[in-house]
């Protein structure tokens, strides 16, 4: 069984649920046995940049989550889990084609739940002729112990820090001590890779980003995220302001978040973020218009 065996008691993320998930018991995140349960895997053009680029990134869409945001714009995936299970060796023959289409990396998406079955499918992978950076995509909400599992085997982290306050983590995604979680996360990713390395054409083989999405009538705590993560790690680290926020899934029956975030709003965010002389990074400009929100990002 080897690596797999760590499913047997689960404590995989800060749940701790310690689930038997080999004989078919669930834990917060709804995943069970050997294999892997995905929603979507193809190429995907709306990631930063440097992620996408041209050419997509070769996204792997996982089906289940350790939170329970109310206003989760993947719900049918992350909570309802929708998808299909594929084995290890198919995930496997399924990066190698992801290659093949011309994919810049490949993108695990709130992947935490399946990190043994990710790094044996990488070690199949890499026998397989699979050479592009391999990118770890996440909530931010992870075990610091999981995740050194995966040294040597991530190049690129892309987590989450969602929350500065602790009400609005346990009230809007069930997860509560976020922003120490998130943080000490974060902390091992940037330890694993401390330096953003990019290609002739600019796309990122190794480093790390953190994403944060600016909520509606929360506007002092995403300046808090900000302050935080500029006292914490320096002006220098790599940030991605996210303006894409609508009121998705339970949202629309909560009344702080029942809108979408209005161009004054991030343009507050985008001032503070300035003020604070962040270097480097990625601002989503708000489309107040869009029928259909398309992200556009700029440097």
């Amino acid at each position: 069984m080897g690596i797999l065996e760590k499913l047997e008691k689960c404590d995989l993320c800060p749940r701790n649920c310690k689930v038997n998930r080999l004989k078919g018991q669930k834990g917060f995140c709804g995943a069970v046995g050997e294999n892997v349960k995905q929603a979507r895997i193809g190429l995907h053009y709306y990631e930063e940049p440097c992620i996408s680029g041209n050419s997509g990134s070769g996204t792997v869409f996982f089906s289940g989550c350790n939170l329970r945001c109310q206003f989760c714009q993947n719900y049918t995936i992350s909570q309802e889990e929708t998808g299909r299970e594929i084995s290890i060796q198919e995930l496997a023959d399924k990066m190698i084609w992801l290659q093949e289409e011309g994919a810049n990396n490949i993108n695990f998406v709130t992947g935490f739940m399946y990190i043994p079955q990710i790094i044996e499918s990488i070690r199949i992978a890499k026998t397989q002729g699979l050479k592009i950076p391999i990118l770890y995509n996440s909530s931010g909400y992870e075990s610091v112990e999981a995740l050194k599992m995966l040294e040597g085997y991530i190049d690129i982290y892309l987590p989450d820090f969602k929350y500065y306050y602790e009400e609005l983590a346990t009230r809007l995604s069930n997860a509560k001590n976020y922003k120490s979680i998130a943080m000490s996360a974060i902390k091992e990713m940037i330890r694993q890779q401390p330096e953003n390395i990019y290609d002739e054409d600019g796309i990122l083989q190794k480093g790390v980003i953190i994403r944060h999405l600016v909520l509606p009538n929360h506007i002092q705590n995403s300046k808090q995220v900000l302050k935080f993560l500029k006292s914490t790690f320096g002006k220098n680290i790599s940030i991605s302001i996210m303006a894409q926020y609508f009121p998705s899934y339970k949202a629309s029956e909560i009344k702080d978040i029942n809108r979408k975030l209005t161009k004054k709003e991030f343009e507050e965010i985008e001032d503070y973020l300035y003020r604070l002389e962040f270097k480097n990074g990625y601002i989503q400009y708000l489309e107040e218009n869009e029928e259909q929100y398309v992200p556009d990002f700029d440097s």
